[in-house]
């Protein structure tokens, strides 16, 4: 079971020994590909959290998974969590140290939802849009959403920019509710 502190934990380890080799770019773009590869595979932490699956194995499938796509810090990393039987926890680590990662360099998170994939002018403006609110660089994750029928949602920094029609139908439902006009017959 994936464990929030126990992930804050291996992850502050990893970024400070990151910090004091110079190499965070380097790990968090390695982080970067962990958290892609765990997030789309479901598979993965079946596999992971299964102990009938001999640890032998796990490492190796981390090994195929990540050896040649990744520096030597994070690879002896990802080795070190599977040996430690916390490779369960690998997305949640990858996932506390971006977040390290970007406060240290003064970047927000904004998470894009839209009912069709957005090009990168599209992007480029939403994250003008957010580094004007939030007076930090951006760092822009869209999702396609088949929920949202027009529109599209922004969230960060505990802020939400919603302007999905579902959302203004609403919003106008509310004013004509509230509206005091009574017709006179």
């Amino acid at each position: 079971m994936d464990n929030y502190k126990v992930s804050r934990n291996y992850a502050k380890a990893l970024f400070v020994l990151a910090s004091e080799t110079d190499q965070q770019g380097i790990v968090a773009a390695d982080m970067r590909l962990v958290n892609d590869v765990f997030s789309e595979n479901r598979e993965l932490y079946v596999i992971f959290n299964n102990p009938v699956i001999k640890q032998s194995k796990k490492v190796a499938i981390i090994g195929e998974l990540f050896d040649q796509r990744v520096s030597q810090l994070s690879r002896l990393f990802l080795h070190f969590v599977v040996r430690k039987k916390r490779v369960v926890n690998l997305r949640g680590i990858s996932a506390a140290f971006l977040e390290m990662y970007r406060e240290s360099r003064g970047v927000v998170l904004a998470d894009m939802s839209t009912s069709y994939p957005v090009d990168a002018e599209v992007i480029s403006m939403v994250a003008e849009l957010v580094a004007h609110v939030s007076g930090k660089d951006v760092e822009v994750n869209t999702h396609v959403d088949d929920r949202i029928i027009g529109g599209f949602v922004v969230r960060f920094d505990n802020n939400m920019f919603d302007t999905r029609i579902r959302t203004q139908i609403s919003n106008l439902r509310k004013q004509f509710s509230d509206n005091d006009y009574e017709m006179k017959l």
